[in-house]
């Protein structure tokens, strides 16, 4: 877990080993900043909504962050 005293350009992003549902990439990212993992699933999910390439970059995601 990440010290939340910590500046935020310090901090590293990492995938959860705690939160996580498939990957641990949103779980992580919610652990980096501060946020809500449930938030930040339910904005992932919402997203589809819109055209891009959700997966694709959740994938990708999943292989370059390391494991926290």
């Amino acid at each position: 877990m990440n010290d939340f005293n910590t500046p935020m350009h310090q901090r590293r992003l990492h995938r959860s080993n705690t939160d996580r549902f498939v990957g641990g990439v949103l779980g992580g990212i919610a652990e980096t900043y501060g946020w809500n993992p449930t938030l930040v699933r339910l904005i992932f999910v919402v997203s589809f909504l819109l055209p891009g390439p959700q997966i694709l970059a959740y994938i990708i995601a999943w292989f370059i962050m390391p494991q926290g």
